[in-house]
């Protein structure tokens, strides 16, 4: 079985390290609810979905390098990992995040901290 998740954070990855503006990902709701928390940090610039796929505007700062640093998987399908709310703690001291799929939807690790929520951490970006 293909993890798509880990599909998505690779293309974003390797998007990244060849400086493409696009990169297009299989569609699925886990997907693109941690876009939606990557676009409300301001990681990312935008993301459309259309017919099964989802095409996301990667952010890149006035350099030319891009705003994204490092994408890494954390729970994996054999490996699932939870985290409590009190067990929660920065990433990159607070200049990166984790997003944590809870009870109440896919958010921010410090969202999910501050609401009192665990959950299975997904990723941590940088």
């Amino acid at each position: 079985m293909v993890d798509t998740f880990a599909d998505a954070l690779a293309r974003i990855k390797n998007a990244l390290a060849v400086g493409k503006k696009e990169v297009v990902l299989k569609h699925s709701n886990m997907i693109e609810e941690a876009l939606n928390v990557l676009k409300q940090e301001e990681m990312i610039n935008e993301f459309e979905v259309q017919e099964g796929e989802i095409t996301v505007t990667l952010k890149y700062l006035e350099d030319e390098s891009s705003f994204l640093t490092h994408i890494e998987r954390v729970s994996s399908p054999g490996q699932r990992i939870y985290v409590k709310a009190r067990d929660i703690t920065p990433v990159l001291n607070g200049r990166g995040i984790g997003i944590i799929s809870t009870s109440k939807g896919v958010m921010a690790s410090p969202v999910a901290k501050s609401m009192g929520l665990g959950g299975e951490y997904l990723c941590k970006v940088w």
